[in-house]
């Protein structure tokens, strides 16, 4: 009787061990939850809201406009460079209008002075009558030298303007805010009618056609990973079953860590691993911060 006991104890740990070693053998390597690449849409001018075209839960796509800060004033500044615009172009119009009389008034002299220098070859004109004609030559190159610079400075500050206006076509674009990406709206921090300053934040987006399940492996599994590994993805499809899916190994921590708190038993949390984002496509199924597991592929 005691040998029939001790044959089914015996066959109770075996069975144990068994089941105990299958179950771990089918069990997953690592889990985790999943996370997305998020970035933050923030203003480049600031003012006013006049629009915000976007709602938390929202589906943007790239180039849409989600945001338009007040170009008023900005409309104003660029109205009045025009204004100094049309004020230079009237000056270098009068400069050149002075350049044309100084150029008629030498090209007068050039005709006296070879007249003046056939008289006093006859001896109808005197020497200084030769020299006044020379001076005022020499004068007129002077006046039309310190025309031609003042028409160089008024290019100089045409120039100037140009910039400026092209500084502010620049930040009047930059008041319509685009979407850099196909993404989700998952916080909105500002509302239409609200002012904005330079640089905040209106929303933070994400792209979630593909979401990264971030695990956490062991020293001892980290040689069977490596980057473009394909690993079998599990997910929650009901109360007894997962949904299957692929996921590709994108970046693998080059440092050990503490595993995270979030772990339950302070015997694990006190265990050091390794960081793993596995890159999955999303078909709608995958949610940010939802749990998955990973089984590596023989």
């Amino acid at each position: 009787m005691r040998t029939k006991k001790l044959q089914i104890l015996i066959g109770l740990i075996i069975g144990l061990a068994i089941f105990s070693c299958n179950n771990q053998k089918n069990g997953s390597d690592a889990f985790g939850n999943f996370e997305a690449d998020d970035q933050l849409i923030s203003s480049e001018i600031a003012g006013k809201l006049l629009s915000c075209n976007f709602e938390e839960g929202m589906t943007l796509s790239k180039g849409a406009e989600i945001a338009v800060v007040d170009t008023v004033p900005i409309l104003l500044q660029i109205s009045q460079l025009k204004s100094q615009q049309l004020t230079i172009l009237a000056r270098k119009q009068s400069v050149k209008s002075q350049l044309a009389v100084v150029e008629q008034q030498k090209k007068n002299l050039e005709v006296d002075r070879a007249r003046v220098d056939n008289m006093l070859k006859d001896g109808a004109a005197t020497r200084k009558q030769k020299d006044d004609v020379t001076g005022n030559l020499e004068l007129l190159d002077k006046q039309k030298e310190s025309t031609r610079s003042q028409e160089t400075v008024l290019t100089g500050e045409s120039e100037v303007l140009d910039t400026q206006l092209a500084q502010l076509q620049d930040k009047l674009n930059r008041c319509r805010i685009v979407s850099p990406i196909n993404g989700l709206v998952l916080e909105r921090y500002k509302k239409a009618g609200e002012l904005v300053g330079l640089g905040q934040s209106l929303c933070r987006i994400a792209d979630v056609s593909s979401l990264n399940l971030r695990v956490f492996v062991s020293g001892d599994q980290l040689p069977h990973l490596k980057i473009g590994q394909k690993v079998k993805v599990l997910i929650d499809d009901t109360a007894t079953k997962n949904k299957t899916l692929e996921g590709t190994v994108s970046w693998i921590s080059s440092e050990a860590e503490f595993t995270p708190k979030i772990i339950q038993t302070k015997v694990e949390r006190v265990k050091l691993v390794y960081a793993v984002k596995i890159k999955v496509a999303n078909d709608g199924a995958l949610k940010i911060g939802m749990p998955g597991e990973i089984k590596f592929l023989d």
